[in-house]
């Protein structure tokens, strides 16, 4: 099941994977947690994963000058502090209590390295560090933070407006699944891509406004991190809604319009009719619900009795029903925590959505994305027979020029220095003149 998490990327508990397991001596844990040396020599934020097969789990690290905190975005775990943290020379051990177990990472400095091994109730696996300068961490944006209300608290986005005057058009851009951010990047892999923040930033120098966002539970909305067993798609309908009711509320912008990339498509879709937006654009967006969706990405990655014990999951939880006994093998995708959530998300058929669509679609794909095929684009432009369609011949799902072969492909993913395919800001500028959603004294 290589890359699994990455190419299907459905929220990883890891806790839930790894749990019924063996704990280290805690005793021993506890007694050396009473000798905590300076932290000096580590100080600052390190980042890395817990290498668990064909998953590898994100975790960010940042150790004071005498204990530390752990960030797990996966999981919506956000800063949470460790138990006790002991560096002698170069060996270091540092640990945290959940839910009355206890978790300990035992490794090396090497540097601006930290190698060695995770343990929770008996599975042990490796995990890695890197040093991060502040340099990277912080990041600058060019935009301005803004805030929309929620039913339940406000959610945090970043408004890029362009140079000239208004008012603009603004466009809301949703990310897609997973544990992604309002940059297009997504914990899971290593490295970023930025191509929401490039397409933002190219909107702008063409006199179109964006918002975009951390999808809750993420980033600059970590506060928004329930119970796993607690979200549903409604919940990300709700806040895309929220940002068309924030910006037809500001006077400076015209129009209002949604960008929905793959999982965003379809949260997009539902979110323009619940929120009557004025032009819908739809980038690597499924034509079929997801679990048709993930039959196919399993097809390629399963044994045949996996696959068809994953068909009757999918069965049932289209029914609404739950599954209680799942394989250990198909954990990371049907684990009882986040079966509620794919029971809300299969309910929502793209086909019957866009065709509701009472407002201009523009229906984008590139031939290169091995995620969702462009045939899912011409599903979507069969149904919605007044939309337009932009197939890229080269653009893959990242939104990205990639290679035809699958390994040059996955490397684009992380690779920020690539730019987004030629075709695709022009096409989308030219979608919205054709309907007068574009700032007229641009163009």
């Amino acid at each position: 099941m290589k890359r699994l998490l990455s190419i299907i990327c459905i929220i990883v508990s890891a806790f839930v994977l790894m749990a019924g397991c063996r704990t280290k001596d805690t005793e021993q844990v506890d007694e050396n947690s009473k000798d905590v040396s300076s932290l000096k020599a580590i100080e600052g934020r390190w980042e890395g994963d817990i290498k668990i097969p064909n998953q590898p789990l994100p975790i960010i690290v940042h150790f004071t000058g005498k204990d530390g905190t752990i960030s797990i975005p996966v999981q919506g775990l956000n800063e949470f502090p460790l138990t006790s943290v002991k560096l002698s020379n170069s060996d270091l051990f540092f640990n945290m209590k959940m839910q009355n177990q206890q978790i300990t990472f035992d490794g090396k400095v090497d540097k601006e390295k930290i190698s060695g091994t995770f343990v929770q109730k008996g599975q042990e696996f490796p995990f890695e560090l890197l040093k991060k300068s502040d340099q990277a961490v912080e990041e600058k944006e060019s935009g301005e933070i803004v805030q929309a209300d929620l039913q339940n608290g406000t959610i945090n986005g970043l408004l890029e407006t362009p140079k000239n005057e208004g008012p603009f058009p603004v466009m809301i851009i949703i990310a897609g699944s997973g544990p992604t951010d309002k940059d297009g990047n997504t914990m899971a892999m290593p490295g970023k891509n930025n191509s929401l923040k490039m397409l933002a930033e190219s909107l702008a120098e063409k006199g179109i406004a964006s918002i975009r966002y951390d999808k809750r539970g993420i980033g600059e909305n970590m506060q928004l991190a329930g119970k796993e067993a607690d979200l549903r798609f409604e919940q990300y309908i709700d806040d895309a809604a929220a940002w068309v009711q924030f910006a037809k509320k500001d006077g400076r912008f015209s129009k209002v319009g949604i960008i929905g990339h793959s999982e965003g498509s379809l949260i997009g879709m539902a979110a323009a009719k619940k929120s009557e937006t004025d032009i819908f654009i739809s980038l690597a967006g499924a034509g079929e619900p997801i679990d048709q969706v993930l039959i196919k990405q399993l097809e390629e990655q399963l044994t045949p009795t996996l696959l068809t014990e994953s068909k009757d999951i999918l069965s049932k939880l289209k029914q609404g029903k739950q599954v209680e006994t799942v394989s250990a093998d198909l954990q990371s995708v049907f684990r009882p925590s986040v079966q509620p959530y794919m029971i809300s998300w299969i309910q929502y058929n793209p086909i019957e959505f866009v065709k509701e669509l009472n407002i201009p679609v523009l229906i984008v794909n590139g031939n290169r994305d091995i995620q969702v095929a462009p045939t899912n684009a011409k599903a979507l432009h069969k149904e919605k027979g007044d939309s337009e369609l932009l197939i890229l011949e080269k653009m893959n799902h990242v939104l990205k020029e990639a290679p035809a072969d699958r390994e040059g492909n996955l490397a684009t993913y992380t690779n920020p220095e690539l730019p987004l395919s030629p075709g695709l800001v022009n096409g989308i500028v030219e979608y919205l003149n054709k309907h007068d959603i574009s700032n007229d004294d641009d163009h």
